[in-house]
Order: structure tokens, then sequence, then C-alpha cells
């Protein structure tokens, strides 16, 4: 793991095997979506490693203790739409209890800038941990403009969870949102001419899905 004050970077071996076969063209959607939730799995691990706690007296079958728990509300986690998904599907097996939010953007091809078309998200958002998650940190603006839906919303607490991450992407977050730390299994190389992340894995929505 690869850590800078606002950017860990994951390169725990499992994550980086299965992140290769999902660049791979060939793999199918439905390998493709299996893979992403496995990773989201080892990557939600990371991004809750310092989730506070508290003590709470239990009884086990030998006599009672004090055991840790989670302290506070129920996390929450906002996907951004639609690719935000398979990250979401994921990281719910493992936080089951978590309230979740959706954050609708896509992407004008022309400006690369950010079209909000929906938002629905969790009450309390400022007394929870919130985790937004997107598979793709590519330009960074629409990741900015789902954080700054967030922040309205009356959340201080945010975390970003991502697959792949673009130098541009993590720069503009940065300047965006420097209180907002990621989580991303990959840096890749820049973005090309359409906005895309090389090498990549082209469009993570497309791939999921089956669409093109």
């Amino acid at each position: 793991m690869t850590d800078l004050p606002h950017l860990t970077h994951v390169t725990h071996p499992l994550v980086q095997h299965k992140l290769s076969l999902m660049r791979r063209t060939n793999t199918p959607s439905n390998q493709f979506r299996q893979l992403l939730r496995e990773i989201s799995h080892l990557l939600a691990y990371e991004i809750t490693r310092d989730l506070p706690l508290i003590t709470e007296r239990i009884e086990t079958p030998l006599k009672p203790m004090d055991a840790p728990m989670l302290k506070g509300k129920k996390l929450a986690l906002v996907s951004i739409l639609r690719a935000g998904n398979g990250l979401l599907d994921g990281v719910l097996e493992l936080i089951p209890s978590a309230r979740v939010g959706f954050v609708g953007l896509y992407r004008d091809e022309e400006t690369l800038q950010p079209v909000q078309y929906y938002c629905k998200l969790p009450d309390a958002l400022d007394d929870r941990v919130v985790i937004a998650v997107d598979p793709m940190l590519a330009t960074g603006n629409s990741s900015a403009a789902a954080v700054d839906l967030l922040k309205q919303a009356g959340a201080k607490d945010i975390r970003f969870l991502c697959l792949l991450a673009a130098p541009e992407g993590i720069a503009r977050m940065k300047e965006a949102h420097p209180d907002v730390p990621i989580v991303t299994a990959a840096v890749d190389e820049c973005l090309n001419d359409h906005g895309y992340i090389v090498p990549g894995l082209g469009d993570a929505g497309d791939r999921m899905f089956g669409t093109k």
C-alpha cells in the first residue's frame, strides 16, 4: 500500500491480480462484475480501517467482556451512477447495515463537464462517515461535483473509493476537496483526448452491463 496525505494506493497482490484480469479486453461482463465485487471488499477494508470504535459489554459463551463496536451512526455509502453500483454492491456485502444514497451524473462528451440528473441521499450525513464510490477517477470533474453535493447535504467526513485513478483526477480532487481522502487500486498514466484513463480498462459502466 502506497500512501500520500490525500491518497492511498492499494498495492495488495490480490487487488492487482484481479484488476489485471478486469483490464483484459476479452474479460466478459459477468466476470468483470464479479472481479469488481471482489476487489471492492479489499478496498473497503482499507478505506474503513480507521473507523472510530467504542466498547460494549457483551456475553460470550465463557465470560462477559468489553468488546469493540463501531461508534456513531451507520455509515453512508453513496454510489455515483451508474458505474458506482458495481463497487457499491461489494461494499454493502461487507457493511450491510450502511445507509445508501445515489448521485446521478453524466459527462458531457464535448466539455467533459458533469451534468446532474439525480440525487437521493440518506439523512443526518453530518453525523455519518460517508464513502462515495465510483470505479473511475478520470478528469475528476464528476467526482468533485458529487462531493460538492454531499457537502451541501451536510456531510463532513467524506472518503472517496475508486478502482482506477488518473493523475489529472487526483489533482482535481485535491484542488477541489483536499479534505477528502482517496483510496484506489491503481494510478494510471494519463487521460487521452476523450478524457478516458490510459491504459485503463475502457468504460467501466459499459463493461459491467454489456452496453456500448
